[in-house]
């Protein structure tokens, strides 16, 4: 049976080719006449992601990992990220390995639910920081209509937060549950900010990981001879990953790809470049990994870390 599961994420990859091979093929073809040396230089920083996942990851769990294999299994969740919608693959990947490590269930899961709180701090944070910093770089009057978007911002987040009230207050069970799982994760966040290595881990690493990636995006800007400011397309990738986040897709396969073009146009890129940017940049951080992170994967199942 274990080596049959080591055979599905091969499968899965082989259909996901399939299925996206036309957005695989003309990504390789637009950067035929990309500067290379700038292409090399967004590899190194896509490598540096898996670092930064991985120093996230050990800042949600008090104890110490295992460094190699840490790096090894967020190498392979990226990968299985791809392959299962709303970052479920990468949870599933993490979850097993934590509870490999030896830690508990509630525990596992409440290190996952810290890691996308403040992931997900960290961006919009960011985001907030630069278009405060350069409050050009993004021209949302084109998009909506002045003040639209707040407005829905916060009719959606009001909505949300009603649905989420009326099930607590109807489903004792689940209510109870809830408030079980709010306490242990309490419990391990008060404990991890009482070691200064665990909170730089955290949350240095919660904004490395968005920077690193957008530095990826940059890498390749300049190679296709984009003529934008470099923290404009930060702030374009920030924005582009926040909206792709709201729409489950496999990996953000969908989603992230016309978010990051309406985005690089918004900062002043021309939609053809804009274009080849963002294929040239899912090239680097999808395309090429996903074979070798699904041999990774494979090799930790059959090797009883996963």
């Amino acid at each position: 049976m274990r080596q049959i599961i080591c055979l599905v994420p091969f499968a899965l990859v082989a259909a996901w080719a399939v299925s996206n091979w036309s957005l695989v093929a003309s990504g390789v073809s637009r950067l035929g006449g990309a500067h290379i040396g700038w292409l090399v230089m967004g590899g190194v920083v896509t490598g540096l992601c898996w670092v930064a996942a991985s120093c996230v990851r050990q800042g949600t769990i008090v104890e110490r990992l295992p460094t190699g294999k840490l790096l090894a299994s967020q190498f392979a969740a990226g990968a299985a990220n791809h392959l299962l919608p709303a970052g479920l693959g990468a949870h599933v990947v993490t979850l097993r390995f934590l509870r490999g490590c030896g830690i508990p269930l509630d525990r596992s899961t409440a290190a996952l639910a810290l890691y996308s709180l403040v992931e997900a701090i960290a961006r919009v944070g960011l985001l907030v920081t630069l278009v405060l910093a350069f409050p050009g770089a993004l021209r949302l009057d084109e998009l909506v209509p002045p003040g639209r978007a707040v407005f829905t911002v916060v009719l959606v987040a009001v909505v949300l937060i009603a649905a989420v009230t009326v099930v607590l207050l109807v489903a004792r069970r689940l209510r109870r549950i809830v408030f079980d799982f709010l306490r242990t994760a309490l419990t391990d966040v008060r404990a991890l900010h009482k070691k200064p290595s665990r909170t730089l881990a955290l949350w240095g690493g919660a904004v490395a990981f968005p920077l690193l990636q957008a530095g990826v995006l940059v890498c390749v800007a300049l190679a296709l001879g984009v003529s934008v400011p470099w923290y404009h397309i930060v702030v374009a990738y920030l924005a582009a990953s926040i909206a792709a986040g709201m729409i489950p897709a496999p990996g953000g396969i969908g989603s992230v790809e016309p978010a990051l073009a309406v985005a690089l146009v918004m900062v002043g890129a021309p939609l053809v470049v804009a274009t080849a940017t963002v294929l040239g940049f899912r090239l680097l951080t999808v395309w090429l990994p996903l074979l070798p992170g699904v041999a990774v994967l494979a090799a930790l199942v059959r090797w009883r870390i996963l």
